[in-house]
């Protein structure tokens, strides 16, 4: 064994090296390269872009209203000057340094706020990040919303309610395509035109989950759509793959995996037990009788789920071309609505070069939405909800275009026959599909309604 003897000098010139190394560490700490806002209706995202990690501390300060961020070992490269703080509640960033090393930034701001921070990792897009979101304290989007403005008809119904909702926002880009083209931008701009178009169709009534460049979280995103009353949620999207080559719109519904990690959700949180799912409440319920009622809801809201999503699949395909026949079944968080029937349409892959150039143009995103709509009109045609205006004019085709059958009886013309039921020869013949005013004897007709 070979023994290795140091001198003192040697020992402290090698502290002193490590020493000199440490501060040197301590010394560099992160910094803040880039910062971005994001206004919504119910907060405002403050995103600062740094390093590394950061170790921090907020706190909010009255008189007047603002909000203190303290970033140890921290500089600032970033500008704050130039941020469009428009539509937010801050009226001026300041920054300092403080403790030597350390950063202090300084939110002036317009009124109080709920303040709350969390670090991301880094993505594709981002590196890490330091987010502080700066909630509305008079009353949140959610409390906010409540029932949507019907258009009523003579007959005194209400619309069939279609809450749309643009997928990512804000800070989340979604996919970007080859071209640099962003899925959020993509789907906000034809989740407006599908809005549109709802609003222009008599008997029905749409709402946006997000009207702007931010981000909702996906269950509030479900819980507006509840707030709303919607009896329809469509989620829109822009699909992605690692390779350019799949293409193809797809819709999907709620897949029964998902339907039962969500019954078994909402019986384990007891703040679900006043609300209502399929009409019925689960409060005071015990938990096997909470979950059948539960299960039955899931089930029907499933089952028109799939039915609606067929129908708009059906329109797609007339189109564009289809990623797959059928409606494919997942379990996105969006749709596990267990009392809304609810779908997520991908309008297309945003990775595949030729999709990606038509979904940035106008004309493309409308066809999607026009198709979207008239497979939405279609499903409701057929199925409306009860004590909606579609539901009523479904009762009045089926009840008011016939009203009683006539047996042709020795002698009987078909004018005869229209003067006594005070209707017309070319009604009749249009109701029996006759190609003439010739009728024979036992001949059964149908009647129109007066």
């Amino acid at each position: 064994m070979t023994t290795v003897k140091f001198s003192f000098n040697h020992l402290a010139g090698i502290a002193a090296a490590l020493l000199l190394s440490l501060s040197l560490v301590v010394d560099a700490g992160t910094r803040v390269e880039g910062v971005r806002v994001w206004p919504a209706p119910d907060h405002t995202r403050l995103v600062l872009d740094t390093e590394g990690k950061v170790d921090h501390n907020i706190f909010a300060l009255e008189g007047p209203a603002r909000l203190v961020i303290d970033l140890k070992n921290t500089k600032l490269k970033a500008d704050f000057e130039n941020l469009d703080l428009s539509g937010s509640p801050i009226r001026r960033i300041r920054s300092a340094p403080r403790n030597g090393n350390d950063l202090r930034v300084v939110l002036d701001l317009k009124n109080d706020i709920k303040p709350r921070s969390f670090q991301l990792e880094p993505n594709d897009q981002y590196g890490h990040r330091l987010v502080v979101d700066l909630i509305d304290e008079s009353g949140s989007r959610l409390e906010k919303a409540g029932k949507p403005t019907v258009t009523q008809d003579s007959a005194g119904k209400r619309d069939v309610v279609v809450v749309i909702d643009a997928g990512h926002g804000g800070e989340d880009p979604g996919a970007t395509g080859p071209r640099g083209t962003r899925e959020k931008d993509v789907v906000l701009r034809m989740a407006k035109t599908l809005a549109k178009l709802i609003n222009d169709q008599s008997g029905y009534s749409a709402k946006l989950t997000r009207t702007g460049d931010y981000y909702i979280g996906l269950r509030n995103r479900t819980l507006l759509a509840r707030k709303y009353n919607a009896d329809l949620f469509i989620s829109v999207h822009a699909d992605a793959f690692r390779t350019p080559q799949p293409k193809g719109a797809s819709v999907f519904a709620l897949s029964q995996r998902g339907a039962t990690s969500e019954t078994a959700r909402w019986l384990a949180q007891s703040e679900n037990r006043s609300d209502l799912t399929g009409g019925v409440s689960l409060d005071g319920r015990d938990d096997m009788l909470a979950g059948v009622l539960l299960d039955l809801s899931m089930t029907a809201s499933i089952n028109a789920s799939l039915g609606v999503g067929g129908s708009v699949l059906g329109k797609l395909g007339r189109v564009t071309e289809l990623h797959k026949s059928g409606v494919e079944q997942a379990a996105f968080v969006v749709l596990k609505s267990p009392d809304i029937p609810s779908i997520l349409v991908e309008a297309g892959f945003i990775s595949n070069p030729q999709e990606e150039k038509n979904l940035s143009t106008e004309w493309y995103r409308n066809k999607i939405a026009k198709a979207i709509m008239q497979g939405v009109d279609q499903h409701f045609r057929k199925t409306p909800p009860p004590g909606t205006l579609l539901a009523w004019q479904k009762q009045q085709r089926q009840g008011g275009n016939v009203v009683s059958h006539y047996r042709i009886r020795r002698g009987d013309t078909l004018s005869a026959v229209a003067r006594e039921n005070q209707t017309t020869v070319s009604e009749l013949m249009q109701y029996n599909g006759l190609r003439d005013d010739r009728v024979m004897v036992g001949q059964t007709i149908r009647i129109p309604a007066s």
